[in-house]
């Protein structure tokens, strides 16, 4: 580099400024957020902003988030209509809007506290509103499994507990077992009609065994399990996994409730 004299006295040198500034390309672009559609069985279409990427998996519609969709609307006047329900993990929502559409007095969507993720929720909530009846309404925060439930408790209008729990591929965090059922707990309505829905895809097959370790502790813990359905869908979620392909595209559904002795 050339050497030149300042106006002031001092020296530079030619291109000095250019070697703190990265060369074009040096970094990956941050990826832009997408969309994706989720038909409900009603024939209407939801359609919900996805973030662009994120290790906590907010990029994606999920297929345990989209059968459990469908197992809501399935079942509302049971599980859903004039019921107070929350959503954890929720990532886009899907469930959370259906619900609140399908007739739920109260709807608490959440995932983990991180900006984008909450920011994210709230769009989607925000862009569903007007399918949404006067009478049910449809609420987010940030919530970390196992944490104190204030917040999420302070959108309910009178017993402050849930009739529904929306837990859709949650339990493929086998460390945090024990803090889903911290959540199950200190959420669920003491009442027999009371349900928490565990919804869920072996995208890891191997892993499965560690995945149903949730249920006996959830037993352990003063809860009822009952598998009520496996369905296998169309496609794979990840492609190009390893992995038995048919457990890959087969999702697992449970409802959990309080044990009589736990009443």
């Amino acid at each position: 580099m050339a050497e030149h004299q300042d106006d002031d006295g001092g020296t530079h040198l030619d291109g000095a400024a250019d070697i703190f500034q990265d060369p074009s390309g040096f970094y990956a672009e941050e990826k832009q957020p997408t969309f994706a559609e989720h038909q409900m069985l009603s024939g209407e279409t939801i359609r919900v902003r996805l973030v662009g990427s994120h290790p906590l998996y907010g990029n994606m519609l999920w297929n345990a988030g989209r059968v459990s969709a469908e197992y809501l609307e399935r079942n509302a006047e049971r599980l859903v209509k004039d019921k107070d329900v929350f959503e954890v993990g929720a990532a886009a929502g899907v469930p959370s809007i259906i619900a609140a559409i399908r007739g739920a007095r109260t709807v608490v969507m959440t995932d983990y506290h991180d900006p984008d993720l909450v920011d994210n929720m709230r769009q989607n909530a925000a862009a569903a509103a007007s399918l949404i009846p006067e009478n049910s309404h449809l609420h987010v925060a940030g919530y970390k499994w196992g944490a104190d439930t204030d917040e999420v408790m302070s959108f309910l209008p009178a017993e402050k507990a849930f009739d529904t729990l929306i837990m859709a591929d949650v339990v493929y965090s086998h460390r945090e077992h024990p803090n889903l059922i911290l959540t199950m707990q200190k959420t669920l309505k003491k009442s027999a009609d009371a349900v928490a829905l565990v919804i869920f895809t072996p995208y890891q097959p191997w892993l499965l065994p560690k995945t149903e370790k949730f249920f006996p502790l959830a037993e352990e813990s003063g809860f009822m399990v009952t598998k009520v359905f496996e369905q296998i869908v169309d496609k794979v979620l990840f492609e190009d996994d390893p992995g038995d392909e048919k457990l890959r595209r087969t999702v697992f559904g449970y409802e959990i409730r309080w044990a009589p002795q736990s009443l």
